[in-house]
């Protein structure tokens, strides 16, 4: 008789080490995917309880969408209030002013509908009225002691991913840039995406949330990589690279690829929309738990400094802070490179996935640098210091940055500008 050989981890995940790493996945309880998942809000919230408050911003609020989606609810018994005002980077009096308006109508459950801020208004307004305030108590990691107020979220942009990640970041004008809440117990209950939702968004705003969830993605697989210590899920929110956010942030990064210019140029395309959408999703799935890294933490001032959206600003940054990084991630870019670009058979293959990044995102229109966001030399220095206070972000990123590190991706990515618009 002939024996079997067990497959090594190397051969059943392409990338792996010879023996199977950490591997850590936090999401919500129920993950609906799918068009026209969102007819099941109603059942999923009766299952949560019987007083319902929606998060959205006033586009949302008076749409048809919205009154289809309250008549749902209602019809599953539940009584419905909709908070229309969630303005954009998420300020934190319109959370405050959201909790003051609701607290007396005491919601069993939230539902968040719409991009990134309104998802992740839905979190904090269930943490504030679980816990109290103010938000300050809780910036940082594992700050949030005990379960929330059950969640709903439902996406109708792809790129955040905030519908299964442990975070939600806002708009503290103290501190000069968004601040984030990182804790296991923001996990909605429930994601629902459903790629209908996003056929009306416009392409500009396409493309610069794809290129958040490409940022999540590549961030994610090239993280840290972290001693598999037994307690490290219960004290790092963000553990590092890891084999399970590995395989979401291989299957994003593919999809992305893909179809990501598709979505920007035929948003009809359901296609392509339920492609990135997935792909938005996985990568959530991957920096849930691996963490993000150096492009996020630059991009908090420089978002801050130029009032100009997060997905643009890792879109812009995403190139230089991979060209940071490669000297200690070529391997990890080598895979990406596989992932991408099938002609790549030897060569700087690190190199050609920093190019493939490049050239999608002048494919969807990304500005090539930070010039075009706002910044000038004089800004680096300031830009610098507060990139380096993100310290669960620089920490997690592969290479270590410091305050001079952060300068020069600065500095490169205003001089690489007039370098890659001259070729």
């Amino acid at each position: 008789m002939t024996s079997l050989a067990a497959p090594t981890s190397s051969q059943l995940i392409p990338g792996a080490d010879m023996q199977f790493e950490l591997g850590v996945t936090r999401a919500p309880s129920r993950l609906l995917f799918g068009a026209g998942q969102r007819h099941a809000i109603g059942m999923a919230a009766a299952s949560l309880g019987t007083r319902a408050l929606i998060c959205t911003d006033s586009r949302l609020a008076d749409a048809p969408l919205m009154a289809e989606i309250s008549a749902d609810l209602r019809a599953h018994g539940l009584e419905v209030e909709i908070f229309g005002d969630t303005q954009p980077e998420l300020p934190a009096d319109g959370i405050y002013a959201c909790v003051e308006r609701y607290t007396a109508f005491d919601p069993d459950v939230l539902i968040g509908i719409g991009g990134g801020s309104c998802l992740d208004l839905a979190k904090l307004v269930s943490l504030l009225l679980s816990h109290g305030g103010p938000l300050s108590n809780y910036y940082g990691e594992f700050k949030v002691p005990s379960a929330i107020r059950p969640l709903i979220l439902v996406p109708t942009t792809s790129g955040t991913g905030s519908e299964v990640t442990p975070v939600a970041v806002i708009g503290d004008p103290q501190r000069e840039m968004k601040v984030g809440i990182s804790s296991p117990e923001l996990i909605p209950h429930t994601a629902i995406c459903d790629p209908e939702l996003t056929l009306t968004c416009p392409s500009s705003l396409t493309a610069i949330s794809g290129a958040d969830a490409l940022g999540h993605a590549i961030e994610a697989f090239a993280a840290v990589r972290r001693p598999p210590d037994p307690d490290i899920a219960f004290k790092r929110v963000f553990i590092g690279k890891n084999i399970l956010s590995d395989h979401y942030a291989r299957s994003a990064i593919r999809l992305l690829f893909r179809w990501l210019p598709t979505a920007v140029r035929e948003g009809g395309d359901i296609e392509a929309r339920s492609a990135v959408m997935l792909a938005s999703t996985l990568a959530g799935l991957a920096f849930g738990t691996a963490g993000t890294g150096a492009a996020h933490a630059i991009q908090y001032p420089v978002g801050a400094l130029t009032h100009t959206a997060h997905g643009l600003g890792i879109g812009v940054l995403l190139p230089y802070t991979m060209s940071f990084n490669v000297s200690v991630a070529r391997e990890i870019y080598e895979e990406i490179a596989d992932l991408v670009e099938d002609s790549v058979t030897d060569g700087d293959k690190a190199g050609a996935a920093i190019t493939a990044v490049r050239k999608l995102f002048a494919d969807i229109g990304i500005p090539v640098g930070i010039d075009a966001l706002g910044v000038s030399e004089a800004d680096v220095e300031w830009l610098a210091e507060r990139s380096i206070l993100a310290t669960r972000l620089v920490e997690n990123n592969r290479r270590d940055l410091d305050l001079a590190g952060a300068a020069s991706i600065l500095r490169d990515a205003l001089s690489a500008s007039h370098h890659f618009k001259s070729e």
